[in-house]
């Protein structure tokens, strides 16, 4: 409905004449009239404001439909939209809606059941009838709702051929939780998808074989217990243990080595009560290849390793020892006291840094940050503070000591060398970096393919690996249906190892860093996606946690274990804002 001047109400209408209107101020009385165009409202409001400005005007939009007799009706210069039918929330778009911003935001449940907050719920205009459920009803509905992202996720997760996975323990409240998270490519546009599978409880001790049974038990739920190429962890022992003790069966070309090798040896007769009886839970858990998360590799190198290089000798011994006992007392003051770190921010312009002992580089940056003040006005922090004072070779070490481990904060690829204390990348990741998964998945990636080998029979021998595990795949079951209406000439681009000619000029160049270019190789996309499925890092499953720290504050420590799970993967997972790639399913 159009809405009128909002001086209006001071005008009445006496008549029209041609495209002008003729109206009386209510202000002045009966006898003055005035003249003004209908489109335009310019000389009411400078009567009002010269005439009348002394009186406090009131605004008022009165609608035209209740008012057009006796209110001034000016047409507008544009149309105007029509709201007369404001738009109304159904009962599911209302539930959709209210779930999302509990779960998004990580809201008790009793949200629903505040008086302020149905207050503003009842704002929204809604259907006859349809009213916000109270907290049971409400906890049902978002029940059902879990249930539907579940079945979601499996939908997706059954077209996918390869999936990796993350997995950690969490201890919060005096509980302890197995979080796992899954990742996988979309095979049409290689975009990297994740999901939360589960946050479950774990009770008693974490030993290495609860810790498998609870992963394969986790696994299996969703039926990927063939399709996991590989689990990323930290380098826990029980974690370590697990995969060690259990591992994943064997190839078939080892068992057909096997089983040749058994038919030679003589035949021996078994007890089969005794066998049947002698059968253990282990021999039943496989879990899938492990791999060690990177970044908590480095940590061990940038804490652990560092510091023994530095101890070892006694000529750095004594001035690293005493520059980062210096630099705690310096952290620890600026921490407890507000003095201290309003004095030690004046002093470096930015506020002095507390390590965090769960995150390496955090050390890193507050030793840094000590070091970018100079030395008198670091000294004169240190007076105020009542800490002595850096000399001139600690000063220098925190210096150096930054050069050196800055490295360590940039990609793996540029860590060489083989003095200590960068040894320990050759110790730590010498199983990675002659690994034949961690090579196939680099020389099958366009951006790398052979382009950090500069040997050139390790080349010829890496192009032989790539050849002879596109040939296993590509006979692989059931991927025959899909080769044999590939053309000839791309199945014999990939055994001619045309892949690997970028370079001939440099546009093919250029090109080849795209990964679409992967769609010309079925086969070698094929491994690129089975062996670039881990992640290098468990930062995900760490991501889940930190929302379960928002999730399970001490206020909600009631909260029951499967409660608290589902909200927490339905949170992780966006279970409101449908992803793509998790669309729910229809029921």
């Amino acid at each position: 409905m159009e809405k009128s001047w909002k001086y209006a109400h001071y005008f009445t209408l006496v008549g029209t004449s041609g495209k002008n209107v003729v109206v009386r101020c209510q202000l002045c009385g009966e006898s003055k009239t005035f003249s003004t165009a209908k489109n335009s409202t310019s000389n009411l409001l400078k009567h009002l404001k010269g005439t009348h400005s002394t009186t406090q005007l009131v605004e008022k939009e009165v609608r035209l439909a209740t008012a057009r007799e006796s209110r001034v009706s000016l047409p507008a210069k544009q149309p105007k939209l029509d709201f007369s039918r404001e738009p109304r929330v159904t009962l599911e778009e209302l539930n959709q809606l209210v779930a999302g911003y509990i779960v998004e935001e990580m809201l008790p449940l009793s949200t629903v059941d505040s008086s302020s907050f149905r207050r503003i719920i009842d704002k929204i205009p809604s259907n006859n009838n349809v009213h916000l459920p109270h907290r049971k009803s409400f906890t049902s509905y978002l029940e059902n709702e879990y249930k539907k992202m579940k079945a979601a996720l499996k939908l997706a997760l059954d077209d996918v051929q390869f999936v990796s996975s993350t997995a950690d323990i969490w201890t919060a409240n005096n509980r302890s939780y197995m979080g796992v998270t899954i990742h996988w490519f979309n095979q049409d546009t290689l975009e990297r998808h994740k999901a939360a599978l589960a946050c479950k409880r774990v009770r008693g001790r974490h030993t290495f074989d609860v810790i498998a049974a609870e992963l394969e038990q986790i696994h299996s739920s969703f039926g990927l217990l063939n399709k996991v190429v590989a689990t990323v962890t930290d380098n826990a022992s029980n974690f370590v243990k697990a995969f060690k003790t259990f591992p994943p069966p064997e190839s078939d070309e080892d068992e057909k080595e096997e089983e040749e090798e058994e038919e030679q040896e003589d035949v021996l007769f078994t007890d089969i009560a005794e066998a049947l009886t002698s059968v253990s839970d282990e021999g039943h858990i496989t879990l899938p290849p492990h791999y060690r998360c990177a970044p908590h590799t480095i940590n061990l190198i940038s804490t652990s390793d560092v510091e023994k290089y530095l101890t070892s000798s006694q000529a750095t011994k004594s001035v690293y020892r005493v520059t980062i006992a210096k630099c705690t007392a310096l952290w620890t003051k600026a921490s407890r006291s507000t003095v201290a770190a309003e004095q030690g921010q004046e002093v470096s312009q930015m506020k002095l840094l507390d390590p965090s002992s769960t995150r390496w580089n955090s050390f890193y940056d507050a030793v840094s940050r000590v070091a970018e003040i100079p030395m008198n006005e670091l000294n004169n922090l240190c007076n105020k503070l009542g800490i002595k004072c850096f000399n001139e070779k600690e000063y220098q070490f925190m210096h150096e000591y930054c050069i050196a481990i800055k490295p360590l904060t940039a990609a793996l690829d540029i860590l060489q060398g083989d003095e200590c204390p960068y040894g320990a990348i050759q110790t730590r990741f010498s199983i990675v970096l002659d690994n034949k998964d961690a090579l196939l998945a680099a020389i099958s990636c366009p951006k790398f393919k052979l382009r950090w080998v500069k040997d050139g029979a390790r080349k010829q021998q890496l192009k032989n690996l790539l050849v002879a595990e596109c040939q296993i795949l590509s006979s692989s079951a059931g991927d025959s249906d899909k080769t044999d209406n590939v053309p000839n000439k791309v199945i014999t681009t990939v055994t001619g190892m045309e892949f690997f000619e970028f370079e001939s000029n440099e546009l093919s160049e250029l090109r080849g860093f795209e990964l679409d270019t992967l769609s010309n190789y079925p086969a070698v996309k094929k491994v690129f996606l089975k062996y670039n499925t881990p992640t290098p890092s468990s930062a995900s499953v760490e991501r889940l946690f930190s929302l379960g720290g928002l999730v399970l504050t001490p206020r909600r420590n009631r909260l029951s274990d499967s409660r608290f799970e589902k909200l927490l993967l339905m949170r992780y997972n966006h279970c409101f804002t449908s992803p793509d790639h998790l669309k729910k399913s229809e029921q």
